[in-house]
């Protein structure tokens, strides 16, 4: 890695500790639903909903005999939760026919699943599974653009460009730091550069300064 990007690493590790996901779950398949949930929706809200959910939905079972219908009335006060409901009841079913009743740990047979895209798959993976993965949601892709570690042009490309660049014993740490960067400090309007502890290794900060 170069000696910026491992200075990157240093001071995020330092400045946010023990990363994890902000989502509340027990077993991979709680994550992956709180994951398909979470999809322009804060981890706040879904968590909040889940909260109630899991306490009796918790296994593919339990959604596989709903109706989308039934569970709308569950996850209403989530964005698109109609949509949710139908991929949620789903993949339950799926998950019973072709994978045994267990979430996949291969990301290919994830995709596989109704509602699960990339950036989904590699957080079950990353934060169910501890394998190696580097999820790109908006603050992960925002902030690395800005930091310089990867170009931005979309989220895959930035997945490229990173996992290139950093090794993979970082990835879902990185993934989790620059998530809480994202809220805490470089935020989408008016990032707070002026008391970032980056801000002297920031593309976006040097380039508003005119450097």
């Amino acid at each position: 890695m170069k000696k910026k990007t491992e200075e990157i690493i240093k001071l995020l590790s330092l400045n946010y500790p023990n990363p994890t996901t902000a989502l509340n779950f027990s077993t991979s398949f709680e994550l992956l639903v709180a994951t398909i949930l979470s999809a322009q929706t804060t981890d706040v809200q879904v968590n909040k909903v889940t909260k109630e959910l899991f306490k009796t939905h918790s296994r593919p079972e339990d959604f596989a005999e709903m109706e989308p219908k039934e569970l709308e009335e569950e996850i209403k006060s989530i964005g698109l939760f109609r949509n949710k409901a139908k991929f949620i009841v789903k993949t339950s079913k799926m998950i019973l026919e072709n994978y045994d009743g267990k979430v996949p740990e291969i990301r290919k047979e994830l995709m596989k699943l109704s509602g699960v895209g990339r950036k989904t798959a590699n957080v079950v993976l990353a934060n169910a599974f501890d394998k190696p993965a580097f999820p790109v949601d908006t603050h992960v892709f925002r902030v690395s653009a800005r930091l310089g570690l990867a170009d931005g042009k979309n989220v895959q490309k930035t997945e490229e460009k990173v996992t290139q660049k950093v090794d993979k014993k970082y990835w879902i740490d990185l993934h989790h730091w620059l998530i809480n960067h994202g809220r805490a400090v470089c935020k989408a309007q008016n990032p707070d550069c002026e008391n970032c502890f980056l801000s002297h290794l920031c593309k976006y900060y040097k380039n508003k300064k005119g450097e």
